[in-house]
């Protein structure tokens, strides 16, 4: 792969200058705070790992076994200082097992080279997200990975992603860390994104981003996992990308409007600078079969974090993804000192875009309001799907607390809502065995009970998700919130 050690170089933008340290006000102003919000409990630091057995409420179906695996960020507090960002936690997987009725759960702290030199140190170290911290050197993208975004069961091992850097792989029964991945020698350290797409033949595509290295990285493995093509795709002002969709013949990207300005004692999230008054949201579309740039598409500004499907229309490639309106990048990291922020600050929607390639225009069906993590069942990953699964929000507060099956044809819409006093984490869509249609299957993920902080795993019927879940397994414990995670079915 070409232009690697540049590509590395500009990772570590904004992410080293002089002597400026974590401050301790974010720590107050947040404790302050969750003294009077039993919501910002979903933001609290977590400190040790965790293990027990769920008490079940109804009737876990009986065909429903397998391992749910999650990532998310839990800690966020060392030394008295406190993390300025939700995306800067140390990652802490999580393993809920699911077997002949009864559930069971673990979670434990990826050991990364991070998270063990500042465990050891008692204090943070190096450089995140949104917080600039600068008391030991960088070496490469791996000295600040936090594994904190994704847990991805892929050819018989497990692995903890995050987009900045390897992937880390963890035991698959334990989670006990194993160490770094390196896919093949010359991408060593390289980015590796938490959001690979798995083929229907059990091969993987993924990309890697450096935000202003202006080039995207593209990765093509086989159900074997080994990488077989790879490719450096040149992107002009290219900066944070999340996500990406596959469709059968293209993968699409959207880069929000964002400017980088790097400097002197500036966290790489404080380096973007919303440029939405300026610049549009574009649509970067890339040819599977040559892996080069096909066409670039102009949208309205909005901000995106994440992708439900897409597929192809004749000459048109259609997909749905959440959109922003205005900078959400900033917003998302105001639970961690103590702010909760409202819908009419930063709306979002869930859209169906149809990128037209004759004409070169982009067209929006909006499908829902408020919402995000849209998911589709695995079986239809880039082909016609007409299913899609997304988390709303039903009050004005931009706390995600219902469940939706949206019908992408006619617009209706199948949902629960849990209400006041929970928040909704990441669902995924299972199929049963033999599956004939997009909703013989469940709807299983994991809410948080803020009133008794206690973790609870939902499952739904797909097919009727207005009756409420079939089953709740409850912990007796709170486990930190969740990115993302995949089920593994035994």
């Amino acid at each position: 792969m070409t232009n690697r050690r540049q590509f590395l170089s500009f990772a570590a933008l904004g992410l080293a200058s002089s002597s400026a340290l974590a401050d301790s006000l974010t720590y107050e102003s947040f404790h302050h705070a969750l003294d009077g919000n039993a919501r910002l409990m979903a933001y609290a630091d977590h400190t040790g790992d965790v293990a027990g057995d769920a008490s079940v409420l109804g009737r876990m179906p009986a065909d429903l076994n397998g391992v749910f695996y999650r990532n998310g960020p839990g800690r966020f507090e060392l030394g008295g200082e406190r993390y300025h960002h939700w995306f800067d936690g140390d990652g802490f997987a999580q393993r809920w097992q699911i077997s002949d009725g009864k559930v069971s759960h673990i979670g434990r702290f990826v050991a990364t080279q991070k998270f063990q030199d500042e465990s050891k140190a008692g204090r943070f170290l190096y450089p995140a997200f949104g917080t600039y911290i600068d008391r030991k050197a960088v070496k490469n993208n791996d000295s600040v990975n936090v594994a904190n975004t994704n847990l991805l069961p892929f050819n018989g091992r497990v692995y903890a992603l995050w987009e900045g850097g390897s992937a880390t792989e963890v035991d698959p029964q334990t989670l006990a860390t194993r160490g770094i991945k390196t896919w093949r020698p010359d991408l060593k350290a390289m980015p590796f994104s938490a959001h690979p797409k798995i083929d229907p033949d059990g091969g993987l595509w993924n990309f890697g981003n450096a935000p202003g290295s202006n080039q995207l990285a593209i990765y093509r493995m086989n159900a074997a996992g080994e990488v077989t093509r790879t490719a450096m795709i040149p992107v002009p002002q290219l900066n944070m990308v999340h996500d990406f969709v596959v469709s059968g013949r293209h993968l699409i990207f959207l880069v929000a409007p964002y400017e980088m300005r790097s400097g002197p004692e500036v966290s790489l999230g404080d380096s973007m600078h919303w440029a939405g008054d300026r610049l549009p949201l574009r649509a970067i579309v890339i040819s599977k079969d040559t892996l080069a740039l096909r066409q670039v598409f102009e949208l309205p500004a909005r901000s995106v974090f994440h992708f439900g499907n897409a597929y192809e229309d004749g000459a048109c490639t259609r997909l749905d993804v959440v959109l922003h309106e205005g900078d959400a990048l900033r917003k998302v990291g105001l639970p961690m000192r103590g702010q909760m922020r409202m819908v009419d600050d930063n709306p979002s929607s869930t859209v169906q875009i149809t990128l037209d390639y004759a004409s070169g225009q982009a067209r929006e069906a909006r499908m829902f309001g408020v919402s995000e993590f849209p998911r589709v069942m695995p079986q239809v990953v880039s082909a016609r799907h007409r299913k899609l699964l997304v988390l709303g929000a039903s009050g004005r507060e931009l706390i995600l607390d219902s469940v939706n099956v949206i019908d992408t044809d006619s617009g209706k819409v199948d949902g629960y809502a849990f209400g006041p006093g929970w928040q909704v984490e990441e669902h995924v869509l299972i199929p049963r065995r033999g599956a004939r249609s997009e909703t013989d299957g469940y709807v299983v993920g994991v809410a948080q009970d803020t009133r008794r902080a206690q973790s609870v795993l939902t499952v739904f019927d797909a097919h009727n998700i207005k009756a409420g879940p079939v089953a709740l397994a409850r912990l007796p414990y709170r486990a930190p919130v969740c990115f993302h995670g995949n089920f593994l079915a035994a």
